[in-house]
Order: C-alpha cells, then sequence, then structure tokens
C-alpha cells in the first residue's frame, strides 16, 4: 500500500515445512488500509539457506527483529500452525519484558501451551514422515515425490517439527491481548476440542471458530477464514487504547513465567 500509514499492520507466521507462500493472495483479499506482512522463518521462503532455528526463545529474536523494537502503527500478529506457536511466543514475550504488544492474536491450529504433543513427529522415519505430511496436505505433490526435494524439505520439515513438538510451558497468566482461535472440524493432528484451551489463556477471547476442513483448511478457499480475521481484528482496533496513549500501556505488564 501507499500513501499515509496503515490502519493496521498484519505480520503473519507460517506453518513447519511452509514459506510466506501459503498467504498467497491474502494481501489482495484483506482492506486495502491494512498492511499485509507474511513473514519467514531463517531457512524458508526468501530466507532459503539461511541456518533453521528450532529453539523458540531464539526463532522469536529472530521476529522480533523483523517487527521492529518500536512499531509506531498498530500491528497484530497471526500464526498457523507453527506460526501460531511463534505468534503466541512473541507475543508473551512483549508482554513479559514490557514491549510494545501486538493489539490482536490470531491463532490458527495451534496448540495450547502446557498440553503434549500427540506424536513426536520429528522422531518418525523418513517414509513415516513422508506419509504423515502427505496425509495432513498442504505440502506440494512435487516435493513429496521427487526424491532430491524431498532430500531437502524433509530434513527442514524434521527441523521445524522438533521445535513444534517440543514441550512448551504453560501460562500462568492470561495474555493482556484480544485473541482469536481457528480450525478445522476434521483436522486429525489438533482436533477442535483442543483448542478450546485458549480461550482461558487471553483477557479477552474473540472466540474460537471452527471451519470445514483438515489441518490446512482454509488453503483451497481462505474467503471464510479472512472474514472472520477482519471481523475479528476490526473488534480488536475498537478495543485498543486510544493514539495517544502507548499501545504498551493498555494494561501493566503481566509478569509470565
Amino acid at each position: 500500500m501507499g500513501g499515509g500509514p496503515a490502519e493496521v499492520r498484519l505480520f503473519a507466521f507460517h506453518h513447519a515445512g511452509g514459506s510466506h507462500a501459503l498467504y498467497q493472495g491474502w494481501r489482495n483479499r484483506l482492506p486495502a488500509s491494512w498492511d499485509f506482512q507474511p513473514l519467514d522463518a531463517p531457512g524458508h521462503g526468501k530466507l532459503f539457506g539461511q541456518p533453521q532455528i528450532d529453539d523458540l526463545d531464539r526463532i522469536v529474536d529472530h521476529f522480533l527483529e523483523r517487527i521492529g523494537p518500536d512499531p509506531t502503527e498498530p500491528y497484530a500478529l497471526f500464526g498457523h500452525s507453527m506460526g501460531g506457536l511463534i505468534a503466541s511466543a512473541v507475543t508473551r514475550r512483549l508482554v513479559t519484558e514490557g514491549g510494545t504488544r501486538p493489539v490482536w492474536l490470531g491463532l490458527s491450529a495451534t496448540r495450547v501451551p502446557g498440553s503434549l504433543a500427540a506424536m513426536q513427529r520429528h522422531t518418525f522415519s523418513d517414509e513415516q514422515l513422508r506419509d504423515y505430511v502427505r496425509e495432513m496436505g498442504g505440502t506440494p505433490a512435487m516435493v513429496l515425490e521427487d526424491p532430491y526435494m524431498w532430500q531437502v524439505f524433509g530434513s527442514i520439515i524434521r527441523n521445524d517439527l522438533k521445535l513444534v513438538d517440543s514441550p512448551h510451558p504453560a501460562y500462568d497468566r492470561p495474555l493482556p491481548v484480544p485473541l482469536s482461535v481457528y480450525g478445522g472440524h476434521t483436522d486429525t493432528s489438533l482436533p477442535p476440542e483442543q483448542l478450546a484451551g485458549w480461550s482461558d489463556l487471553a483477557e479477552k477471547c474473540l472466540g474460537v471458530h471452527i471451519f470445514d476442513g483438515g489441518h490446512f483448511y482454509f488453503s483451497s478457499d481462505p474467503g471464510p477464514l479472512l472474514e472472520q480475521v477482519v471481523t475479528d481484528l476490526r473488534a480488536a482496533l475498537d478495543l485498543a487504547p486510544p493514539p495517544d496513549r502507548p499501545l504498551g500501556s493498555a494494561t501493566p505488564t503481566v509478569p509470565l513465567p
């Protein structure tokens, strides 16, 4: 977008083994006054070839540098699967350290902190991992069928799943950031009932919204999800402090473990 400042800057974080390409076409379907910024983790997408990071604290450091130390416009975070884990960890860090936190957090198919992963997928054999990724969808067939491409991207996926499946501590205080949760009715890796716990981890939960489809429920048609995202983020903007009040001072900082 050009011209004046954005109504809100929306940063988006991708799934394990993915890239910013997950959000292809979103910019044109979101309000023109929004600045949509899909980001890549190191070793993915535009950052392919950089060393991957399988430590949550270090990957939070990376993305905080991309967001910037003191955003001058309202901003929000959205993440799918691994991206939701990262988006929530970035928010939690900002709340803990008193940074300028987002006005909204959107989490799609994201495991609740403190719950255990159903499987340690990064320990699967090569054949098991390929079958699992094929069943989940979201990965181009050429990656699964071409031996060279699978050698490259299978390693990336395994590294990301190590990050996702590692234990992540439960929060002892709700996040003082409006939060929305999204998922697919037939997601076998994270059934809808496992998403409900997020509603207890935010002072203001704007809803748990379940759509038709599996883990990548929005891949063929993101329209229904985007309509809900626009509704939820605009509701969160209405709750945000006025422009002359720092975003980070909406409520006192809540120390989290």
